[in-house]
């Protein structure tokens, strides 16, 4: 009588452990890199006061020329003497971003922390700047990842 085989042979199984080897040698570096983005973000959700307001002095008729904050950080007033309405820049941090600054002419610097598990982009700046569509003086803004930014560009948002 023939004995019908019960199991696996060692060599199928060792088939399976490398394939499950190589699959978590792809997945676990694109985990990383995936967390990281999402620790970044987090520095877009917190300018997103600091956008707002740019974008409703805009829509007010202060074009971005002539928004000047008079230094790196927010001030309580920009160059036209209007109220800017924003906390200081410490004031929009958390565990991954230091602080959120307001420069002139509307563009909005992040500073991430030195926290190690922000990877290579820890200690960068994550820079929004806002343009007019088309190139031109007046509209609607479009926020956009400026190519000054320091943070690595896999990590950065895409808007």
């Amino acid at each position: 009588m023939k004995k019908l085989q019960q199991g696996f042979t060692l060599i199928e199984l060792m088939i399976v452990v490398a394939i499950i080897g190589i699959l978590a040698a792809i997945a676990v570096p694109a985990y990383q890199d995936y967390t990281i983005r999402a620790r970044v973000s987090e520095g877009a959700s917190l300018s997103g006061a600091i956008r707002t307001q740019v974008d409703v002095l805009n829509s007010e008729g202060i074009t971005l020329g002539n928004l000047a904050v008079g230094s790196a950080d927010i001030g309580p007033q920009n160059g036209t003497g209007v109220t800017l309405g924003l906390l200081s820049p410490t004031s929009y941090a958390s565990k991954y971003v230091g602080k959120v600054s307001l420069r002139d002419r509307g563009v909005i610097a992040i500073s991430l922390t030195a926290t190690p598990e922000l990877g290579r982009a820890r200690g960068t700046i994550l820079v929004y700047e806002p343009a007019y569509p088309g190139g031109g003086t007046e509209g609607v803004l479009r926020w956009s990842v400026s190519s000054g930014s320091t943070t690595p560009t896999k990590y950065r948002p895409k808007t």
